[in-house]
């Protein structure tokens, strides 16, 4: 996918009204979601995205350990605009569904695997529509 597509997925899947806000959601997401991997998995995730969505992934993880809702905490905070944590679960979770639609299905897994059970809410997507 390019990096308009995934814009317009995540605008369209949160209801948000501006791309740059969905552009905004998506950083939000992909940075804290960078926090929370491990090892290179960061990178490998980025090395499938274009380069306008993947600089938000450091190259290494560094694993922190928290929980979903931490999760959507950071990603409010991170996207600024007010958002709230209820705003931002909806937008991670489409960013996610646009990034489960972007990148292979192995590498899908591999993301998944390092997420631990209480992250079933961030993962439930609808049907994945694309993949490489």
């Amino acid at each position: 996918m390019q990096e308009h597509e995934i814009v317009s997925a995540v605008k369209q899947t949160s209801g948000l009204e501006s791309d740059d806000h969905a552009k905004d959601a998506t950083q939000a997401t992909l940075w804290v979601l960078g926090q929370r991997l491990a090892g290179g998995e960061p990178g490998d995730v980025a090395s499938q995205l274009p380069a306008g969505v993947a600089e938000a992934l450091p190259t290494i993880g560094e694993g922190e350990t928290f929980g979903v809702e931490e999760f959507y905490r950071r990603v409010a905070d991170q996207e600024g605009r007010g958002c709230t944590q209820d705003g931002a679960r909806e937008h991670a979770r489409a960013v996610v569904a646009a990034l489960k639609a972007g990148i292979s299905e192995g590498e899908f897994a591999d993301l998944e695997a390092q997420l631990p059970n209480g992250y079933g809410d961030l993962l439930a997507t609808g049907p994945v529509t694309e993949h490489r």
